[in-house]
């Protein structure tokens, strides 16, 4: 008798692959759809959300560490986010929700920790942006990381395309704009990378009996 699971797991392949990438269409359409929810909401009040930004080096703001990163200022900021979180969160989470939902864990409150350690006194910073920049480096570094060909070239297609993008938002120049959320998130990406990766798994045998 041969090993059964061997023969089925070659038939689920398409299934599997397909299943991926409808939850990972979902998952994203749904978090793009609750930024610009709560940005309606937020136009709706007088900006009232704009107080879950991130102040500087006050105790009090640490609660706003994770909230901050659904938080926009105004429709042309979330419009700004929502492609690049929706592609890159797409491609993230076609590797697994899970494995995605702990990467994106780890970006946020990295990103908004440090944020709060060293944005600019008097600052209010909030975005998907942290986020978005963080993804980049988990995408490109991914395939690598696990050694998979597939992520390899994916990888290399994220970097060619939103490379140039990535490198001017890291700029200090950048009036306006949080380069240090950026930079933390991109290293946050990466080391989301390391941290999450999935193992090789054991090659099965099979055996008659």
């Amino acid at each position: 008798m041969t090993d059964s699971t061997s023969r089925t797991s070659g038939g689920g392949v398409r299934g599997t692959g397909t299943g991926r990438a409808l939850a990972a269409g979902k998952l994203m359409a749904g978090w793009v759809a609750l930024l610009w929810l709560l940005e309606i909401v937020d136009t709706a009040s007088g900006h009232a959300l704009d107080r879950f930004g991130i102040q500087p080096r006050d105790p009090a703001e640490l609660v706003d560490v994770v909230p901050a990163s659904f938080i926009h200022f105004g429709f042309d900021h979330v419009a700004a986010n929502s492609v690049p979180l929706l592609v890159l969160g797409f491609v993230a989470a076609l590797s697994g929700i899970r494995r995605f939902l702990l990467a994106c864990a780890l970006i946020i409150v990295a990103d908004g920790l440090g944020v709060w350690l060293v944005a600019p006194a008097h600052s209010n910073t909030a975005g998907a942006s942290g986020l978005i920049f963080g993804l980049f480096g988990f995408v490109v570094l991914s395939g690598f990381v696990e050694r998979r060909p597939l992520g390899i070239v994916v990888g290399i297609a994220i970097a060619a395309y939103w490379g140039t993008t990535i490198l001017a938002g890291l700029s200090p120049t950048n009036e306006g704009v949080s380069w240090q959320g950026h930079l933390i998130g991109l290293v946050a990406g990466v080391a989301a990378a390391f941290a999450v990766r999935r193992r090789p798994e054991p090659r099965r045998t099979a055996l008659p009996t």
